[in-house]
């Protein structure tokens, strides 16, 4: 297969949220013509001023690219924009390939693959970590599922967007890649939040603790990143809560199948629950330091 370049590899985008909206930026910068689709126009009118243009259906974002990406919430709406009578399956050409950055199933992007070969095209799963700041800066980490060719095939699309790029193995590769970097986020994430709540407890200055810790043994990347949130009581949405939930139930539900005990893992997505039952079900992962921080009668937002 041809690699992807720009005035040569026409590009189809289905999904411009949070993360999406920003990737597919990078694409449009890189010179590549760009066709987008998403549920609510008006989150697209930012790229679609961008020189980006409009189909009213995935299908018709199918028909109109040789690369299909797609980057939608749940595996029912990955499902639906794919499979659907105006799904991308309905309208994708033989030799095109579908690249979604959904996190989801492993099993449905082994499924989604084996359809797609059907009718000569290819569907490659890679999910990404880095959040919104890694999406807004072309950083993000992207773990990929799929045939080599196809892979090698959309690797410079994929390098507008991120900077460490891996090829994992075959369809559902990328997405058990993803379970395992979700896995570490979310038990990581209770430790960032019970560590700052004991500092403030304590009676310590968050900023300066920072300063000792973040650089040392207890750093990373869920600390430096979302401790200075925390403490500025910024809780808007790198990755929304509610998706956060759907990501573990997904890794709990692969742990399942596989025989494997996750305690941790299923602590916190409890934790979760409880924090999206409280409304905060569209704030942004680090948001759990509002519920913790209520399990000890300390409201966060107002100390």
């Amino acid at each position: 297969m041809k690699q992807s370049s720009p005035g040569q590899t026409r590009v189809g985008w289905i999904g411009t949220g949070v993360m999406g909206a920003s990737m597919c930026g990078h694409v449009l910068a890189a010179g590549y013509e760009v066709t987008v689709y998403n549920r609510t126009k008006a989150r697209a009118e930012a790229l679609l001023a961008q020189g980006a243009q409009w189909a009213e259906t995935p299908r018709a974002v199918a028909e109109a690219a040789d690369v299909v990406f797609t980057i939608v919430g749940y595996p029912g709406d990955l499902r639906e924009v794919m499979l659907g009578d105006d799904g991308i399956l309905a309208g994708v050409s033989e030799g095109a390939v579908v690249v979604d950055m959904t996190t989801s199933e492993p099993s449905l992007a082994e499924s989604l693959a084996e359809q797609a070969a059907e009718r000569g095209a290819r569907c490659v799963d890679a999910p990404v970590s880095g959040g919104d700041v890694g999406a807004r800066e072309a950083r993000l980490s992207i773990m990929v599922g799929g045939e080599a060719d196809a892979v090698a095939a959309v690797m410079p699309l994929l390098e507008t967007m991120g900077k460490t790029i891996v090829h994992q193995g075959g369809p559902g590769a990328g997405q058990h890649t993803k379970m395992v970097n979700q896995i570490l986020i979310a038990t990581n994430m209770i430790g960032v939040c019970e560590a700052l709540l004991y500092g403030y407890r304590a009676g310590l200055e968050l900023e300066t603790v920072m300063r000792s810790v973040a650089s040392g043994a207890a750093g990373s990347w869920s600390l430096s990143n979302y401790g200075p949130r925390i403490i500025n009581n910024r809780f808007e949405p790198g990755f929304f809560v509610e998706h956060f939930i759907k990501d573990m139930g997904v890794a709990l539900s692969e742990a399942q199948r596989m025989g494997l005990s996750l305690p941790g893992l299923a602590l916190a997505q409890q934790l979760y629950v409880a924090l999206a039952a409280q409304g905060h079900g569209r704030d942004g992962t680090h948001s759990l330091q509002l519920a913790l921080a209520q399990l000890s009668g300390i409201d966060w937002r107002e100390r």
